[in-house]
């Protein structure tokens, strides 16, 4: 059998390598010139790296007038002041709630072993330990009773709390006049007379310069430096009257605004600074009766707690009774913070206080545009009594209809409180 080999013939490849060359032709030779540095000496490169390496860039920061440095250090002192009435707020709210808690547990625990007295049957030694316990018990609370009465912990904390207040106010004011420039001595004593008058109105320390918290009568507060101007200029004012003839409006200010002010003045006075006062009293009144029938009551108890379940059983009664009703003053008093409430009226009378001083000092300035412009003062005016500026000029119309008419006003400055 034959077989059939496929033969496969491949044609020969030849490679053809071809060069090719470019010819370029060659550019002209440029000489350039180079001016050369004059050389400079090895010690004068030492003194420029001396120079350069060792003494340091003194970078002038921009100088500011003497005063704005003194405003900045006041105003270190008063975010001082807000910092430490903040926390000693902190603390005696503490202090209010610790005593209240503690105070009447001990009452309530020393009524308890007084009720439970006679229970134990024949005199012997557990009768003498409960009525011993309960008339130690007694006994301290109406100590600490005295002690709290007297120094009004919640009382205490409302008086930081105001004093924080008034203090971040003035360092917002302070604030507003680094900012805006160009402060005067007078702003920076003033500013100083601020902060002293604060620290006298809102004493840290209790011993020596706390304040009186049972006066015989409400006085409102006054945390604002005593007014420099003169009792004639004062007169002078408050008797004088708008006739109706309207000068040119100058910064603001005209006839009709300061006649304006001044009614309103007159309505903060004989309405909401007055109401404030007696409603003040009222509560002093509630106060003292409160802060002396307490430790009263724990005093009787720990009398009646010694004659516990010796004759009969009108000891235990007394004792129990007093304790209880004792709880219960402490409760009320402490609890309901009767103290805080008669320094927040105290506070309210002292705020009428100052609006009626910031207007008068205003409107003594006879010098328009020495004032604070007249638009300005108004809106703040309207602003801090919780009125629109429209509400404000219908009360001070209502003020002069009503003294034309020769009847009392029936509506309050103040929208706020």
């Amino acid at each position: 059998m034959a077989s059939l080999q496929p033969s496969f013939l491949l044609p020969s490849s030849r490679k053809t390598i071809t060069q090719a060359s470019i010819h370029v032709p060659k550019l002209p030779s440029l000489r350039v010139s180079v001016p050369r540095l004059p050389k400079t000496s090895t010690a004068s490169l030492k003194l420029i790296e001396e120079l350069c390496l060792n003494q340091p860039l003194n970078i002038v920061p921009p100088t500011q007038s003497p005063l704005t440095s003194h405003l900045h250090a006041i105003l270190d002192i008063v975010a001082d002041r807000v910092e430490m009435h903040n926390n000693i707020c902190q603390q005696r709210d503490n202090w209010n709630s610790l005593f209240l808690n503690s105070i009447n547990m001990i009452t309530l625990a020393a009524s308890v072993m007084a009720a439970t007295a006679p229970a134990v049957g024949a005199l012997g030694a557990p009768l003498l330990a409960l009525k011993f316990s309960s008339a130690l018990l007694f006994s301290a609370a109406t100590g600490m009773l005295v002690m709290v009465n007297k120094i009004q912990p919640s009382q205490l904390a409302e008086e930081q709390r105001n004093a924080a207040r008034l203090f971040k106010q003035l360092q917002t004011q302070i604030q507003t006049l680094i900012t805006v420039g160009a402060p005067t001595q007078r702003d920076v004593d003033s500013a100083m007379e601020k902060v002293l008058a604060l620290d006298r109105a809102y004493p840290l320390p209790l011993l020596g310069v706390m304040l009186e918290k049972f006066p015989k009568k409400l006085e409102p507060a006054s945390w604002w430096p005593n007014s420099s101007h003169s009792d004639e200029s004062k007169t002078e004012n408050e008797n004088a009257h708008f006739d109706g003839n309207q000068r040119q409006g100058s910064n603001g200010w005209s006839d009709q605004l300061e006649a304006e002010m001044r009614e309103v003045v007159e309505v903060m006075k004989t309405k909401d600074a007055r109401d404030y006062a007696r409603l003040g009293n009222l509560v002093l009144k509630v106060h003292k009766s409160l802060a002396i029938s307490g430790p009263l009551l724990t005093g009787i108890a720990a009398l009646g707690s010694a004659f516990v379940g010796d004759w009969s059983s009108g000891g235990m009664v007394v004792a129990a009774a007093a304790g209880s009703l004792a709880a219960a003053m402490n409760a009320l008093e402490h609890g309901g913070q009767i103290g805080m409430v008669f320094e927040m009226y105290r506070n309210s009378a002292g705020f009428f206080g100052v609006m009626e001083e910031s207007i008068r000092g205003t409107l003594e300035e006879t010098n328009w545009e020495k004032r604070e412009n007249g638009e300005v003062f108004e809106r703040k005016v309207a602003l801090k009594l919780g009125r629109s500026l429209s509400q404000l000029r219908q009360l001070a119309a209502k003020s002069a209809a009503a003294r034309q008419e020769g009847i009392s006003m029936d509506e309050f400055a103040s929208k706020l409180f």
